[in-house]
């Protein structure tokens, strides 16, 4: 279907002859895009004892500047106990087409609090303002939702939100959120009755008029920390929700069982004419592929595991991955997952979806690097730990946890913090006090493999007020886990 009649059908009237954000196609943003040169960092005090606002920050990542590798600015939001997450835009490429859309305002959902920042970052894009605060008394009002998460643009000019409860916590209040292209409350997307079991993360694919959406659990369950009974008790989720698209009717639920346990990250090939993507099972440690089947209807497999270690000195005798976040080249190339507890960033070559194979691999912390108290034992019996280097003078803290990918596949963007309370329950309070960091590891493209810069670091352990937790990352200009195209 053109892009025109894709874009009408999806509430848009976007047209690729025109020039709106982003780019016509997947490729023509991975090869015409500019490199990037600063990147927003959501960055969060919420959980370290620091009585402080949390944050966006933006790094310098060009090479030639001063500043290269170093926080430049910072955005404190209003409140104090917000814990921003993820954050998403206002207009992406889904609406190229569109000459009078314009990419200039990050949307920032707080996890906790449920307000959502909108920020300016057009006016000046190395010091973004707030230019909006959108309280969770009147989503919660209006909608019952709360715990907001994803965020993605539409077509239409709305803006659509993950939110994973009601304001209590529980995870059968879920739902997603509509926001129009001022910010203000339009509803939910989801018709009545169609609201998914567990909420997290979501991705759309109009021209099959599906969207998926995955489960992490209830907030009540989550925000207090990881209780492994919490996932016998059905408070964690499995499975896959797929909708209508645009039309918000809950079509098929996909069961992933017991080795698809915490579903979080979830994204479409870029091609917008596939049919299939991935999502990441955290506590299984398993990349589960789904795809449509002849009838229609929605299929999935185990397309990667991450196989669990036998550890000591550890809360369990094994330790899985915990898979948490991955990114898709924008060739549909390569595949890119970190392993938290682990400490490995890992590429995957996926030029066929169904059989991918490893093509590289790189350590970049983690709780089983020399010098921590826990060790993995080999089928031998022999207690072993991963070489971990320092970077410029720094012992690597925490694991990779969330990781952003350069337009042109060259570079991945690592930070290392995934939600306050569970940084601290698993990589203790010496993690929490010290501050992440966020590193930059290149890639060959051509015949695979992984490699730290050894002159990139970015240190949110010596901010002005204090450590802070590091985690989503976006560019300017759009990148591989925020723009989708329709």
């Amino acid at each position: 279907m053109a892009g025109a009649a894709v874009a009408a059908a999806n509430g848009g009237a976007c047209c690729h002859a025109a020039k709106g954000p982003g780019y016509a196609t997947p490729l023509e943003a991975m090869e015409k895009g500019p490199r990037e040169k600063l990147v927003y960092v959501t960055c969060v005090y919420n959980g370290t004892g620091i009585n402080k606002p949390d944050y966006l920050a933006t790094v310098d990542l060009d090479p030639d500047s001063p500043t290269y590798s170093q926080v430049i600015h910072r955005l404190p939001v209003t409140h104090i106990g917000d814990e921003l997450h993820h954050s998403g835009w206002n207009s992406c490429s889904s609406c190229h087409g569109d000459p009078s859309a314009k990419r200039r305002f990050l949307i920032l959902p707080s996890l906790l609090s449920g307000r959502v920042y909108v920020v300016d970052t057009a006016t000046d894009p190395r010091a973004p303002s707030l230019h909006k605060v959108v309280e969770s008394e009147d989503i919660a009002e209006k909608t019952g939702l709360g715990f907001p998460h994803t965020s993605h643009c539409l077509a239409s000019g709305d803006i659509m939100i993950s939110c994973l409860g009601d304001k209590e916590g529980n995870a059968a209040g879920n739902g997603f959120l509509l926001l129009d292209s001022e910010f203000n409350v339009k509803g939910r997307w989801e018709k009545p009755g169609h609201s998914p079991l567990f909420g997290y993360d979501f991705w759309y694919q109009p021209r099959h008029k599906t969207m998926i959406s995955s489960s992490w659990g209830a907030p009540a369950a989550f925000r207090t920390g990881f209780n492994l009974q919490h996932v016998q008790d059905g408070l964690y989720g499995r499975h896959l929700h797929v909708y209508d698209w645009p039309g918000g009717e809950l079509k098929q639920t996909l069961d992933l069982g017991d080795t698809g346990l915490l579903p979080l990250e979830v994204r479409f090939l870029h091609d917008p004419s596939k049919d299939t993507g991935y999502v990441g099972c955290a506590l299984t440690s398993n990349m589960v592929r789904f795809f449509k089947t002849a009838d229609g209807s929605w299929s999935h497999e185990v397309a990667i595991s991450v196989k669990p270690l036998k550890v000591r000195n550890w809360i369990l005798p094994e330790m899985p991955g915990l898979i948490t976040d991955f990114v898709l080249s924008l060739d549909d190339r390569y595949l890119y997952l970190v392993n938290w507890l682990h400490g490995d960033i890992r590429q995957y070559n996926i030029e066929d979806p169904a059989k991918p194979f490893l093509a590289g691999q790189v350590w970049v912390g983690g709780l089983l690097q020399k010098g921590s108290d826990v060790v993995y034992v080999t089928d031998d019996g022999q207690e072993e730990q991963y070489n971990v280097p320092q970077v410029k003078g720094h012992r690597l803290r925490g694991g990779p946890q969330m990781i952003q990918l350069s337009l042109d596949g060259k570079r991945i963007y690592v930070t290392n913090s995934l939600f306050s309370r569970w940084d601290e329950q698993f990589f203790g309070d010496d993690f929490v006090k010290k501050g992440s960091h966020m590193l930059q590891i290149d890639v060959d493209t051509e015949k695979g493999g992984l490699a730290i810069n050894p002159n990139f670091f970015v240190d949110f352990g010596t901010e002005p007020d204090g450590p802070a937790l590091a985690h989503e990352m976006r560019y300017p200009g759009g990148d591989c886990t925020s723009d989708i195209w329709i």
